[in-house]
């Protein structure tokens, strides 16, 4: 098997970590970029990939990239997020056009929750309906059904996770509310007593790492995989952690402004974003990993406290 993947995404949290991650366990990297000489700049003093310039949103860009590899890494969004709703679909039609035409490489793509309704789905595994009422779980379904429809000639490997946290992880709920620098306040989204599940980026990049690096055959055509990562069971337990790591037992705790965000959702922009996945903060949704830990024996787990002081300590200026 060819041992070469193209990362799409790879200046991003989860495309940058899996990259990483890929190198040191003897893949060739490639990752397609609009400015190559900028995405160096942030790898320097570690082993890299093999910058391409191109655009994910430029088919033929993502075509020629793309000869040659066992797997596409499609971790990629619109710059800032702009026009998501438009521009993610055809994204995902170019990456199964390149895979298509590379022979068949597997497409790798990090999965949310986003996808299922919070209110009644409790625990999802491989087989739970998709039944999102909101229009980025909507958009997240008909991506994964894509995938599927395009199997077994491209295959697929989805890896479901949730919140993500740690080194490079920037545009997320723990960086921008939780543990926002400077640390003066925790931010909290969800409601007392409700759980809530976590990814530390490196453990979730290693897993999908160990899960490309199965032999032929293990993985179904279109696999579909949940990490578990770190289920905080009453809300509780990832404000502790950040006391705990930052060395601030007093730390105060603010509640995240949502009947703001209610008030501002219907002029758009980032209130209407958050609002949309409210429901994952109201009701525990915990991610059923049977099927990953059949498939490798274990999943990979860094301790909570070493996890938050690794996120804490890349986020410092």
């Amino acid at each position: 098997m060819s041992k070469t993947i193209l990362v799409l995404g790879a200046t991003g949290g989860i495309g940058g970590a899996l990259a990483r991650e890929a190198l040191t366990r003897g893949w060739t990297v490639r990752a397609l970029v609009r400015d190559p000489a900028k995405a160096a700049r942030d790898w320097q003093g570690s082993p890299a990939p093999e910058w391409v310039r191109g655009d994910a949103m430029v088919r033929a860009d993502v075509v020629g990239a793309a000869g040659g590899v066992a797997a596409i890494v499609h971790a990629v969004n619109p710059p800032g997020y702009r026009n998501w709703s438009q521009l993610v679909l055809p994204m995902i039609d170019n990456t199964i056009a390149a895979a298509r035409a590379a022979g068949g490489a597997r497409i790798v793509l990090p999965g949310t929750i986003y996808n299922y309704d919070a209110a009644s789905t409790p625990i999802v595994d491989e087989r739970t309906p998709q039944q999102s009422k909101g229009r980025k779980g909507r958009i997240r379904t008909e991506m994964e059904r894509r995938l599927a429809d395009a199997a077994p000639d491209v295959p697929s490997l989805v890896v479901r996770a949730g919140d993500f946290f740690g080194p490079g992880a920037q545009q997320t709920w723990f960086a921008q509310a939780l543990a926002k620098p400077p640390l003066e306040r925790i931010v909290s989204p969800g409601r007392a007593g409700v759980g809530h599940g976590w990814a530390y980026l490196p453990d979730l990049a290693e897993a999908m790492v160990r899960l490309m690096d199965l032999p032929a055959g293990a993985l179904a055509p279109a696999e579909r995989v949940q990490f578990g990562g770190v289920w905080d069971g009453d809300g509780s337990g990832m404000i502790s952690a950040i006391r705990r790591a930052a060395g601030r037992p007093d730390l105060p705790v603010k509640r995240f402004p949502w009947w703001l965000m209610r008030l501002l959702a219907p002029f758009g922009g980032f209130p209407r974003e958050v609002v949309e996945v409210s429901g994952f903060w109201r009701h525990p949704v915990r991610l059923d990993n049977a099927r990953l830990v059949t498939l490798l024996g274990e999943e990979p787990h860094t301790p909570l406290d070493t996890a938050v002081a690794a996120a804490l300590q890349d986020m410092r200026p």
